[in-house]
């Protein structure tokens, strides 16, 4: 079968491996669309950065490279291994891709998604999804509904990174909301928040491309290099400031930006990767009670509240969703890196 294999830094090569085949517990999956996270340029870039390790087994799964890419995918069951129940063959299904230890602290806490010694199927495994099949636990599965197909399916793992970071803002209903970043991530944290009930949301973007795709689909835009954010967020919440905001951006302007313009007792959700570190004043949580929160990943609930949101009609895909062979991903990486589009569907079956 065809397979993205990672070899090394920029090195990521179309070839013919064999076909996968299920053991105990797990399940055969014909790939259908993988997406191209921004977890995936950080590791075709600069693995280390990305916390790969390029001369070690993974701690939990064992793998070792060259690795298949591609953690954010939908497939249909094709065969079921020994053991499985409660799947069926032809299932449509979306993979839950975290490995943890079961053991750490995070792991003890019921926090999978924080687990210290944490893999992805598709970065850290024996497969992925950019491929034409992959094996995976069927512990892993969601399956999905008939009315949400296989590239939405797709995006359940992108979308529920967002949820996950709307969960952990603790925003309610009704409330107010920054988003800094309008790629894919922050895309997805506003689908959530109007999931939620939250209709007063502000994006900051200074791609006119990415803000004229979010402005698209409805969303509030402001250009924070030539506009002024300050003044957009206090016509958005009466002067007041608003209740939280996300750091889809990944730079530390967008922290900053966003505790500047909280409501007291305000929160700060970063969802960003950052490559960089940043200059910050401590006292500016002090003064007005106010926090900064991580989100990493998800938990299989988040998935499950996504699939649940797409089954109603929440997300749209349109003017931000992309496709591309499996044969044109290296291309498609080189775009994203420089800044072209949003999110790319690998079709990988």
């Amino acid at each position: 079968m065809k397979a993205a294999l990672f070899h090394a830094k920029e090195d990521l090569r179309i070839e013919d491996v064999p076909e996968p085949t299920p053991g105990p517990g797990q399940v055969k999956l014909r790939n259908a669309y993988a997406g191209i996270c921004g977890s995936d340029l950080h590791v075709y870039y600069s693995p280390e950065a990305a916390g790969l390790d390029l001369d070690h087994p993974h701690p939990v799964t064992g793998s070792t490279l060259p690795q298949i890419l591609g953690h954010e995918f939908s497939g249909t069951v094709v065969e079921l291994g020994e053991g499985v129940t409660g799947v069926a063959v032809g299932d449509r299904v979306a993979v839950w891709p975290i490995y943890y230890c079961g053991e750490c602290p995070a792991c003890r806490r019921g926090m999978f998604n924080a687990c210290q010694k944490i893999g992805f199927h598709g970065l850290s495994s024996d497969g992925g999804g950019m491929a034409e099949f992959t094996t995976v636990d069927a512990t892993k599965l969601h399956v999905l509904p008939e009315n949400v197909d296989l590239r939405m399916g797709a995006l359940v793992e992108p979308m529920s990174v967002a949820w996950h970071a709307v969960s952990r803002s603790g925003v309610e209903s009704g409330g107010t909301a920054l988003i800094a970043g309008a790629g894919p991530i922050g895309i997805g944290v506003w689908f959530a928040l109007r999931a939620r009930g939250v209709e007063r949301v502000l994006v900051s973007e200074p791609s006119a491309e990415r803000r004229a795709i979010i402005a698209a689909l409805g969303a509030t835009v402001v250009d924070p290099v030539n506009e002024d954010l300050a003044a957009a967020v206090a016509s958005l919440t009466d002067g007041e400031g608003v209740d939280v905001a996300f750091d889809a951006a990944g730079v530390g302007a967008a922290i900053s930006s966003s505790l500047a313009n909280l409501v007291p007792g305000g929160r700060v959700v970063v969802v960003a990767i950052h490559e960089r570190t940043m200059d910050f004043l401590p006292t500016q949580l002090v003064m007005a009670e106010t926090e900064i929160a991580g989100a990493l990943a998800y938990l299989p609930e988040d998935f499950d509240a996504v699939i649940e949101a797409m089954s109603r009609g929440v997300y749209d895909t349109t003017g931000w969703v992309q496709e591309t062979p499996l044969e044109n991903v290296v291309d498609a990486i080189h775009a994203l890196r420089g800044g072209a589009g949003a999110k790319i569907l690998v079709h990988a079956g």
